[in-house]
C-alpha cells in the first residue's frame, strides 16, 4: 500500500478505510492506461445494482470487478442519489479487488457508514433484540412497546 493511501486512511471502530475518492485519485495517477467501466446490471422496484469493472492496463488487459446494490429512498443518500452511490460503491470494490485502499478490510468508508448507519437503525428499532423486555415465546430480549420479540410478532401473525 503506497503510503499516501494510508495517511488517507478514516479509522471507524478500530480499523482504517480509504475513501473511493482517494481509491480512484491514486488508480488514476498511478495506471496511465487504465481505465474504469461500470455497467447498470438491474433496476427495478427500486433497487438498483451496479457493476464495475477497473481495467488497470487499458481494454484488452486483466480487469478487476466491483458489485453495489442501493434501494432508492432508503437512507439519507438514497432519496436523491441512489444510482451514484452504487456505482461509487461498486468502483471502490473493484479498485479494492485490485488491493487499491486495502488496509483492514475490502469495505471502503462508505460501505462501513452504511453499516453503521443500519446498525443504529436496528438498536432503535421497536423490536430490537438490543433492550430491556424479555420475550415471553423465546426468552429474548428486545425494547419497545409489544410483549414479544420481532420473530415471535412474525410467527404470531403468519408472516
Amino acid at each position: 500500500m503506497e503510503k499516501n493511501l494510508k495517511n488517507k486512511a478514516i479509522n471507524i471502530k478500530g480499523k482504517d478505510y480509504v475513501l473511493v475518492s482517494d481509491r480512484i485519485l491514486y488508480f488514476n495517477d498511478k495506471y496511465e492506461k487504465g481505465c474504469i467501466i461500470t455497467e447498470l446490471k438491474l433496476y427495478e422496484n427500486k433497487k438498483i445494482i451496479i457493476k464495475a469493472k477497473v481495467y488497470p492496463n487499458g481494454m484488452d488487459g486483466r480487469y478487476f470487478t466491483g458489485y453495489a446494490q442501493e434501494i432508492e429512498g432508503d437512507g439519507y443518500i438514497n432519496k436523491t442519489s441512489a444510482l451514484e452511490n452504487a456505482e461509487t460503491s461498486a468502483v471502490g470494490r473493484a479498485l479494492a479487488m485490485m488491493g487499491i485502499g486495502v488496509l483492514d478490510s475490502i469495505a471502503s468508508v462508505d460501505e462501513m457508514h452504511k453499516a453503521n448507519q443500519i446498525e443504529a437503525k436496528q438498536e432503535n428499532h421497536p423490536f430490537s433484540d438490543k433492550g430491556d423486555k424479555v420475550c415471553p415465546v423465546c426468552g429474548k430480549n428486545h425494547k419497545g412497546k409489544y410483549d414479544k420479540c420481532y420473530a415471535c410478532w412474525r410467527k404470531e401473525k403468519g408472516l
